[in-house]
């Protein structure tokens, strides 16, 4: 550090309490249960995945998997 903080007694002004905005922790969990299945897809679509996961920083499964959740409310709403 190039330089100590120098802290001072001197007033801080008007407290102003916040109330507490974050949610409870049974509201950060996730909505939609996930369910393992085994899956064969053909090559060229695991690396169409992967290479636009990585060029997005994701992992390929969550596209696939958001891929195959709007389908699904699509076709529902048919």
């Amino acid at each position: 550090m190039s330089k100590a903080i120098q802290y001072s007694d001197e007033p801080i002004g008007d407290i102003e309490i916040v109330t507490d905005f974050l949610p409870a922790p049974e509201e950060l969990v996730l909505k939609n249960r996930n369910t393992k299945v085994t899956i064969s897809l053909s090559s060229e679509s695991v690396a169409y995945f992967k290479e636009l996961a990585k060029k997005h920083h994701l992992q390929y499964q969550k596209i696939i998997r958001q891929l195959l959740d709007e389908y699904v409310v699509h076709q529902k709403r048919r």
